[in-house]
Formats: C-alpha cells, sequence, structure tokens
C-alpha cells in the first residue's frame, strides 16, 4: 500500500475531505503540520504519494490522481 500524506495547512483547499474519504476506504494517510512544500501548499491541493508531489486543481481531481496510484 502506498504511504499517503497529507499537510494539515493545506485543508483550506479541501484536502481535509480527500483525508476523510480515504479513512472510510480503510486507508489510513497521514496528516502532518507542515510537509515542506510551503509554495505549492499556498497554491492548491497537494499529498505526497510515496514521497512524490502529486498535486491537482481540485480536491476531488487530487483524489483521483491518488487513487491512480493505489
Amino acid at each position: 500500500m502506498a504511504e499517503i500524506k497529507f499537510c494539515e495547512n493545506n485543508f483550506g483547499h479541501g484536502t481535509d475531505e480527500i483525508v476523510d474519504k480515504l479513512k472510510n476506504e480503510g486507508i489510513e494517510p497521514e496528516v502532518e503540520s507542515c510537509l515542506g512544500y510551503c509554495g505549492d501548499c499556498a497554491v492548491g491541493p497537494f499529498a505526497l504519494v510515496d514521497d512524490e508531489l502529486v498535486q491537482a486543481d481540485t480536491a476531488e481531481e487530487l483524489y483521483e490522481k491518488i487513487r491512480a496510484q493505489l
């Protein structure tokens, strides 16, 4: 299973909903206070999947990209 990490500072872009969706599917993503991607975090939804940056224009698009990597 892939390791998925979210920055809690990115929740304003809707990533908190992705965390909830993944948990409902039995996946346990990590939520950290800062992942060190502040420039990316400020402009839109992102996550790290196996330590690779995954970005999207919307939270739903990010969710689909993450699901495609699982």
